[in-house]
């Protein structure tokens, strides 16, 4: 069943305080990019770029001390407290932009800030999900937790276009902020007595090298690493991409800005409700997604007008999600529990922290070459990850094929090896 996680009170409490506080998260992002790019700067994609780059280098850095507090300590309280951080900052960042005191430096200081504390709080939200539903699942709930996400990307960015062309942008991160108590209210509302607590694998700075030395000896995580390495750092800057082509190739304002941002929501959406209706990850939903999405940015890098470039950018968002989803789940279900915290820190860091070099590049791209050659680096260096995953996926059957008619003398398949037939 499609929404089966949503039968457990415990998830359903976590899935509408998340839905609300993300509806807030993406009008932040888009009223954020759009002010770094025609009220801050004169169109400087390079500036929005930098702008990311600080938001997500933190993830990249400080993954051995994030995961090792995810696996360490209660993944709730540590949630009480990214959460509030988060809050607090929207909050400070509303009242500079509300007042008028912004400057391009002071959205710099909060993208680095925000980046911060949610290198602490996404391993700890990623893994907390396996606590509210349990092993059978997960993938389910990782599947909800993405419609989540992008469902409040069609609200999101809509509403912030028609706030900041009605009155500004101030009035968006202030909203932002509010949201914040929804996710705070979900997190009082659990019933810690129903949660399925992982057990607790992480003691001291000496288990940090434990997560990496786990995650090198999986061939099948290591693929998935390489593949959404390349996806978040050129293939997921859509911020910029969407941004510069409303801006320059389209000519047009800060609303469309918003409506094409839920354009591709509504494809990241149906992704991933598809995806939640299978009760494991594929490989073929992997190495296929992202395969589609290398032809979706294609498409949306040479579409001339605007509706199509619309239709490319829900196409986009539907083939992305497909990939994430399942991979997001893959990696979930086949790490042991104890480590989890730690696993999930490290796929975060490789999925989003390679941002900080990736988001530069396309922006540089977009400044000197047009904004429709900063979406072909998208499709170029996906395509890269498509052949890795491909590669992999295909030899991966040629062995099953070959021990099932005795052709070839296999270990005993691991838990991961069973998900992904």
């Amino acid at each position: 069943m499609m929404f089966r996680s949503l039968r457990l009170f415990n998830y359903r409490t976590w899935f509408f305080g998340a839905l609300i506080s993300n509806v807030g998260a993406w009008m932040q992002s888009t009223a954020l990019s759009w002010t770094v790019l025609t009220v801050l700067t004169a169109n400087d994609a390079t500036a929005v770029g930098l702008n990311l780059a600080l938001q997500f280098a933190p993830q990249l850095l400080l993954v051995p001390i994030s995961g090792l507090i995810a696996d360490k300590y209660d993944r709730r309280k540590v949630l009480f407290v990214t959460q509030s951080a988060m809050g607090v900052l929207a909050l400070i960042l509303g009242v500079v932009v509300t007042t008028g005191i912004v400057e391009l430096w002071h959205v710099q200081v909060f993208a680095l800030m925000f980046g911060v504390v949610q290198a602490f709080d996404m391993p700890a939200r990623q893994a907390f999900v396996s606590e509210l539903v349990g092993q059978t699942d997960i993938a389910n709930a990782v599947a909800l937790n993405s419609a989540s996400f992008h469902g409040a990307r069609l609200i999101g960015p809509a509403v912030a276009g028609l706030l900041i062309a009605l009155v500004a942008p101030g009035p968006v991160f202030l909203i932002n902020a509010f949201t914040f108590i929804a996710m705070l209210v979900a997190l009082a509302r659990i019933r810690t007595r129903e949660l399925q607590p992982a057990p607790r694998g992480a003691k001291g700075l000496g288990d940090i090298v434990e997560g990496f030395r786990y995650v090198r000896k999986r061939k099948d995580l290591l693929v998935i690493f390489v593949m959404a390495f390349i996806l978040g750092t050129f293939g997921l800057n859509f911020p910029i991409y969407i941004s510069t082509m409303t801006s320059i190739e389209f000519s047009a304002d800060a609303d469309t800005f918003g409506i094409l941002s839920s354009a591709m929501a509504i494809g990241s959406v149906t992704g991933a409700l598809l995806s939640a209706r299978s009760a494991n990850p594929r490989w073929t939903a992997i190495v296929g997604g992202i395969g589609l999405f290398v032809l979706a940015c294609v498409f949306a890098a040479w579409t001339p007008g605007i509706i199509a470039f619309a239709v490319s950018l829900a196409i986009a968002g539907f083939t992305a999600q497909l990939f994430m989803t399942n991979a997001n789940s893959m990696v979930q279900l086949t790490s042991a529990p104890e480590v989890r915290g730690r696993v999930m820190a490290l796929y975060g860091a490789v999925f989003m922290g390679g941002t900080p070099i990736g988001a530069p590049i396309v922006g540089w791209v977009a400044d000197a070459f047009g904004p429709r050659w900063g979406i072909m680096v998208a499709a170029i260096t996906c395509l890269v990850a498509f052949i890795v995953g491909a590669i992999y996926w295909v030899r991966v059957r040629r062995d099953d094929r070959m021990t099932r008619t005795g052709t070839l003398t296999l270990p005993p398949p691991t838990e991961s090896i069973d998900i992904v037939k």
